[in-house]
């Protein structure tokens, strides 16, 4: 750079709004020439520009130099660097500084206009900026010529949008990191993320969230005002989240320029951009839109100014120098800043000032004074780092290798949060401008290598834990490839798991889809766009696999439930008949009409086969024609109560019944029990659990019984049972516990030869039949109707089926006297010295109760010789040696009885012989006692 140019120098002041082309076209114009140096005011811009440059011209002729970066090939022509890094002494072809208006900022305005006064292009020096500067810079450089350009694209204002309705490729502006973040994560929320762009962050995380922006990942970016100064970015609308910002020193309004400058970015080349406010940012005034608009601004008059010639005799002398005012009118003095407010304070440090001995001295504690406070710490801290940086150099002339790895190596760690790995980022840029500094350390290309090799791994960090935090990379892939109308692939795992684009958006479960639970509620809108567009082609190979699958993959629930495995498929609801039911099937509608058909098939072709498999002698029966009559009514009438029916509820049809029809009805396995009627085949666990099921569904309960556990003969009594469960479970209940039907009619047989109004005790019998200890037998024949009397007595040893010899030869008399029953009041009155304790055992008398609350048998009415006759002809007693009764046959033979024989004639079974009764004493036999009236062998009065 040299302020002596040869007559044929050219000064161009390329002045214009945004996307006008003016950087694209200052690159050209370097590359005409042999050498050139381009000055930008961020890094990141220097480094997306050197990107440029190194892909047109290659690595080897192109240097970028920042603060805290310098790559310098050997053999470099192009320098592309920040304007506080531009190279002084090169003499270079060309020269250009962007964002030339910056000479107007508070803090960095004085560097932007010493290059405008004093550096140039020994053949061409271009100045590229606001229009705003066109009438100083023609006051401070005369030389310089105008080139206007208009911008590619309309700019348009767009009023006030909600972020929620904010269109996509927009660029949401916050003046604060807090701000920023807020806004993220709202977009994360509703739009599926955003990338954040900000000043404070490194190049290599910065290009790492625009390149996830510009490829699409998100639709949203949420930036600082760091994207005004000359980023290309595909945005289509800036929105400002705020007007006001922090400059640093106070909060202030954002004046129109300033707004346009950042407004700009909506729109590139020749595509139309629109700009606006969102969230509680106020609607923009009319003069303010007009101005930004048309891009017209009140002219910058003053520029920033600080003495470039400083003079290094004392550090007091410094001071002078950097404080001298302007002489021009159109400069004014910079406000103190950073670096020359640590040089105050270090030269008044008793540590330091005494060890200022000449202008080398001062040189160099000028040199650390300008080590830029990148951690934002306050400026005690600041200067204390400071100081030991001056100590290492003033007395080593070096920063120790061993202090300087030990303050990176603090700070070389991945793990933390986005603010963590932000001030981590800071620090290390400290080190990292540290080391660029020529002499300061022993081996500056390893300490460069070293701390590049940092900043690079936490911006990579950093990078992660924004897209972790900010993007909701589900949503965002899902929202892209919708738009693109791209042919979604859902890949279904064997655990359901549906994967779109590698990200879970749900599972299918059977024909039914449900969500990612952790999709919030903007999020869940995408997911079931996503579904839809993906899932219809799997529903439809699921349905052909479920058409074709065996029953033996499907089952049925006790609550009515249609499975296929684990999944449920579909519902039974209540059909034309119990024995009919219909399917429902869970299928979702985005399934299609043709999936939700094919499956509704199926599931009724299942449950049919299943019906006609568990109750095919019902149904057969139901289909006999050879059933006519009573006995066809009969028959529908066990259809409808799928094959169960309580006795009494039938008994005036029982009694209408001829034998011949109930023969034919026994053909089909139907049994006329004493309490019961019944199909003995249907009462196996399987047509039992479907029982109870169609029989809640036509009764239209809203919870089904669970069938009881198979094998059991008793079970005890539910609670709160509804009317008819034990007769459907193929139960009846008898006191605390219902027994089995078919049981309870082998119990029956046993109990008809007892004599119920004498008394008699429980038989092995009867207690191995119902597998009850004697007093659940006890509650059970209370239940049935009978009275229980408890008694206590001595247990009678069973005597040895061998009398032993001494048992043989003892005298009659001695055996008579032990045989013998002992009078009690001598057993009280015998001494019991050496008697062995007697043992005593409880017994249970039962007799008929008449107790027409208990849940008894079926009334006289309903049985006495019909039940006797119906279960000799059902042969349940046949070949098991019944036990005779006590009285004498009758001697007339029997009447016939309702079925066409004879009480007491052979009917296949053995004949039974009952005790005769006097007609007197039929009054005392409780007439609701059908055992006690087949004991009496009564004569049926019809």
């Amino acid at each position: 750079m040299s302020s002596a140019m040869g007559h044929s120098a050219r000064i161009t002041a390329m002045l214009g709004a945004t996307n006008t082309g003016k950087t694209h076209y200052a690159i050209e114009r370097m590359l005409s020439y042999r050498s050139g140096v381009i000055g930008l005011p961020l890094r990141l811009l220097a480094r997306e520009v050197y990107d440029r440059i190194v892909a047109m011209r290659g690595p080897s002729v192109v240097a970028l130099v920042t603060g805290e970066e310098r790559i310098v090939p050997p053999r470099t022509q192009y320098w592309v660097c920040t304007v506080e890094a531009m190279p002084t002494d090169i003499g270079p072809d060309f020269l250009a500084i962007d964002e030339v208006q910056l000479c107007a900022d508070p803090d960095r305005g004085h560097v932007f206009t010493d290059r405008l006064l004093h550096a140039r292009g020994t053949h061409e020096t271009l100045f590229l900026g606001s229009e705003t500067m066109k009438s100083v810079i023609a006051e401070l450089v005369p030389k310089a010529q105008f080139m206007k350009r208009e911008r590619f694209s309309k700019l348009t204002y767009a009023g006030s949008k909600k972020l929620s309705r904010m269109p996509e490729r927009a660029a949401i502006v916050g003046f604060s990191v807090e701000n920023v973040y807020a806004i993220a994560e709202l977009l994360r929320r509703q739009k599926g993320g955003a990338a954040v762009v900000m000043g404070a962050l490194s190049p290599r995380t910065r290009n790492a969230q625009v390149e996830m922006y510009q490829n699409g990942e998100v639709n949203y970016l949420v930036a600082t005002d760091a994207i005004g100064m000359g980023l290309n970015l595909d945005v289509t609308h800036v929105a400002f989240s705020a007007t006001t910002k922090f400059d640093g020193r106070r909060m202030r309004p954002l004046q129109p320029n300033e707004l346009a400058q950042i407004a700009g970015r909506a729109g590139r080349y020749q595509t139309d951009g629109t700009f606006g406010v969102t969230g509680e940012a106020s609607p923009l005034d009319e003069m303010v839109i007009e101005a930004i608009e048309s891009h017209r601004f009140e002219p910058i008059k003053k520029l920033v100014w600080r003495n470039p010639r400083l003079e290094f005799g004392t550090i007091d002398t410094l001071i002078g120098s950097l404080e001298q005012p302007p002489n021009d009118p159109s400069l004014i003095k910079a406000r103190e800043a950073d670096d020359l407010a640590s040089l105050k304070t270090l030269g008044n440090l008793q540590t330091v000032r005494p060890r200022i001995r000449g202008s080398k001295d001062v040189k160099l504690l000028w040199d650390v004074c300008r080590i830029p406070d990148f951690r934002g710490i306050s400026h005690g801290e600041h200067t204390s780092l400071l100081e030991r940086i001056f100590d290492f150099l003033h007395g080593v002339g070096r920063i120790p290798d061993d202090w300087l790895a030990s303050q990176i190596k603090r700070i070389d760690r991945i793990e933390g949060n986005i603010d963590t790995l932000s001030k981590r980022l800071a620090y290390v840029r400290t080190w990292t401008y540290v080391a660029q500094r020529t002499g300061w350390v022993d081996d500056e290309k390893h300490w460069r290598a070293e701390t590049r090799a940092v900043e690079d791994r936490l911006s990579d960090a950093l990078h992660n834990a924004l897209t972790q935090r900010f993007v909701d990379r589900r949503t965002s892939v899902l929202l892209r490839r919708l738009k693109q109308k791209e042919g979604l692939v859902a890949d279904v795992n064997d655990k359901g798991e549906v994967m779109v684009e590698g990200e879970l958006i749900g599972r299918l479960e059977g024909f039914r889809f449900s969500q990612d639970a952790t999709a919030g509620a903007d999020e869940a809108k995408t997911l079931a766009q996503a579904a839809v567009a993906v899932l219809a082609p799997e529903f439809h190979l699921r349905a052909d696999r479920f058409y074709n699958a065996p029953d033996t993959e499907m089952d049925f629930t006790e609550q009515g439930g249609l499975m296929w495995g684990e999944h449920a498929v579909g519902k039974l609801v209540a059909g034309d008949s119990a024995l009919r039911p219909r399917v429902v099937a869970f299928v979702d509608e985005v399934a299609g009409q043709d999936v939700i058909d094919k499956v509704t098939r199926r599931l009724q072709h299942f449950i049919d086969r299943k019906v006609a498999t568990l109750f095919e002698p019902l149904l057969a029966m139901s289909k006999d024609e050879a059933l006519t009559g009573l006995a066809r009514g009969f028959a529908f009438r066990l259809e409808e109560n799928l094959g169960v029916i309580e006795r009494g509820a039938v008994a005036a049809e029982v009694k209408e019944l001829d034998q011949e029809a109930r023969g034919a009805l026994r053909k089909h396995g139907i049994r006329f029990g004493q309490f019961t009627v019944f199909m003995p085949a249907i009462l196996k666990p399987a047509p039992t659990r479907l029982r109870l099921l169609l029989w809640s569904l036509s009764a239209k309960h809203d919870v089904a019984p669970d069938s009881p556990p198979p094998g059991l003969v008793t079970i005890p009594a539910a609670v709160h049972a509804p009317e008819g469960y034990y007769a459907m479970s193929g139960y009846r209940l008898a006191g605390a516990r219902a027994i089995r039907i078919d049981m309870l009619e082998r119990l029956a047989d046993l109990l008809r030869t007892k004599d119920s109004r004498a008394g008699f005790e429980a038989n092995p019998d009867m207690l191995s039949i119902t597998g009850m200890t004697l007093e659940q037998f006890s509650d059970l024949m209370t239940g049935l109707g009978y009275a229980a009397e408890k008694g206590e007595r001595v247990k009678v040893k069973a005597a040895p089926e061998k009398p032993s010899e001494a048992a043989v030869e003892a005298p009659a008399e001695e055996a008579k006297a032990e045989d013998a029953p002992t009078d009690e009041a001598e057993v009280e009155a015998a001494p019991a010295a050496d008697a062995a304790p007697v043992d005593m055992e409880v017994f249970y008398t039962f007799k008929w109760g008449g107790n027409r609350g208990a849940n008894r048998g079926p009334r006289r009415q309903e049985g006495r010789q019909e039940g006797r006759q119906d279960n000799r002809q059902d042969g349940e007693a046949k070949g098991k040696g019944r036990p005779q009764g006590k009285g004498k046959p009758r001697r007339d033979g029997g009447k016939p009885n309702r079925d066409g024989g004879r009480d007491g004639a052979k009917t296949g079974n053995k004949p039974q012989s009952f005790s005769a009764r006097p007609a007197r004493k039929e009054k005392a036999i409780d007439p609701d006692n059908p055992f006690a009236a087949a004991l009496m062998g009564l004569k049926d009065k019809t």
